[in-house]
């Protein structure tokens, strides 16, 4: 159990920054369906989807899966960030860092000009693989599974080289008014929270205190999601109840779940809600 560390404003200017608490102990959560008529998972399909707007549908990270049907291991994780805005990719290929630009019409994308990091790797030969298959996309599809998006990146003659899957935490991004704590309605509309997955950091109000945190990721789990090393400022309020609800629940969160474009639920272990979040802008 991480702690919730209370600081006044005067002592967070006069002391060093806690130490980082250890990270949870990972679980593993299975990708199945269970049928109501007998207890065999059932899988469900790839579903294609038609790519109408992609820079709304293909913006932001994806985790590189597999390179010719064969799943991509590396000491970190390879992964692109499509910049639809300056038609910029980002991203690594396990070890080095590498950014390039792109092309994209409809259906057809390709890359090129791609630069790297010299750093060396023990997986150098699987950086040049991807980096290859990079150079030979001519064309892409896009399709779901259990909620998650997978983009398919073809060659010239229409064969999948490279699978990439949307990092699917690009939706927790943003503004949050609370709505739910533990169950019970929080009334205070000025109770809110900024997520930033990218950077993985979390600032809020919870209406009577200032909260700080960090955000832990596991990429190797779809919806994945942990706050980590907590703080708040150290005001003593009317309703500290609804502040207590808030902090406990974001030290039980595991994952997250989009209910629509404009609401989300944190869950625990178990898949129980502990905070229901709207969407929001900061007021001006």
């Amino acid at each position: 159990m991480k702690n919730i560390v209370i600081l006044s404003l005067v002592a967070a200017l006069s002391l060093c920054p806690a130490t980082m608490h250890g990270k949870k102990k990972q679980k593993k959560y299975a990708k199945t369906e269970v049928s109501l008529n007998n207890s065999k998972p059932v899988e469900q399909p790839m579903t294609p989807v038609t790519i109408t707007n992609a820079k709304k549908q293909l913006e932001g990270e994806w985790d590189i899966v597999t390179l010719r049907k064969k799943p991509v291991s590396t000491p970190d994780r390879a992964y692109l960030y499509l910049d639809f805005k300056n038609f910029k990719v980002y991203g690594s290929t396990g070890c080095n860092d590498l950014n390039g630009r792109f092309q994209q019409s409809g259906t057809n994308i390709n890359f090129k000009d791609f630069i790297t990091t010299e750093r060396a790797c023990h997986s150098a030969t699987r950086e040049r693989d991807i980096l290859k298959a990079l150079a030979e996309v001519q064309r892409m599809t896009m399709s779901t599974q259990y909620n998650i998006e997978y983009l398919n990146l073809m060659n010239s003659k229409g064969q999948v080289i490279m699978v990439l899957k949307h990092h699917n935490l690009d939706l927790m991004n943003g503004v949050w008014i609370v709505r739910e704590a533990d169950g019970v309605n929080v009334r205070d509309k000025n109770v809110r929270m900024v997520i930033d997955a990218t950077m993985q950091t979390l600032h809020g109000n919870t209406g009577c205190n200032i909260i700080n945190g960090i955000i832990h990721i596991d990429a190797s789990k779809d919806h994945a999601i942990q706050f980590e090393d907590i703080h708040t400022t150290g005001n003593v309020c009317d309703d500290m109840a609804t502040e207590t609800a808030i902090l406990v629940a974001l030290e039980q969160t595991e994952s997250c779940k989009r209910i629509n474009d404009a609401q989300v639920a944190l869950l625990d272990h178990k898949g129980r809600i502990v905070l229901m979040l709207d969407r929001t802008t900061l007021p001006r």
